[in-house]
């Protein structure tokens, strides 16, 4: 019933995942939220982020950040890591995860997603047919919007949890 929701994997943080493991098998892009993903909700980029994006890229990854939020917001976070970005990306639509494959010459087998949301970032990018990784998000402050869909998320997490220690 939830499964268009659960993710392939969860990892505690963006910043816990081993990025060598992922391109050893053979991924070469990684699409990523921003807030509560790389940042708290809002935050400018901060020095752990900037070196993640350096590390990414010296392994040899492309990145893309992929934001429902607006250029204003976006543009100063993607000028700080060095990625390039899609915002306003009306998430869980597929049509800009398509795009950011595109922009990074990836494949479906070839991209990976971050993001703390299930019912935007998983939930696009599993419609897309990307391995998606959920991270927990970085700070308990969101707009109440986000804080109602948490309510949901956690139904939906309990019932991932429960299958996957089947």
């Amino acid at each position: 019933m939830f499964q268009k929701f659960y993710p392939t994997e969860q990892i505690n943080s963006v910043y816990e995942i081993s990025f060598e493991k992922y391109y050893s098998q053979g991924y070469r892009g990684i699409i990523f939220d921003i807030d509560n993903t790389l940042v708290p909700h809002g935050a400018p980029s901060v020095e752990k982020a900037e070196q993640l994006f350096a590390h990414l890229r010296q392994l040899g990854f492309s990145t893309c950040l992929l934001s429902n939020n607006q250029e204003p917001r976006v543009k100063p976070f993607a000028d700080k890591v060095g990625s390039p970005y899609i915002c306003n990306a009306h998430k869980p639509s597929v049509k800009n995860y398509n795009r950011a494959m595109k922009d990074m010459k990836t494949t479906l087998d070839t991209t990976l997603f971050i993001g703390d949301q299930i019912f935007t970032d998983i939930y696009g990018a599993n419609r897309t047919g990307i391995h998606t990784i959920l991270v927990n998000p970085i700070h308990p402050k969101e707009e109440i919007q986000i804080v109602l869909k948490r309510y949901l998320e956690r139904i939906v997490l309990f019932f991932y949890k429960r299958k996957k220690k089947q």
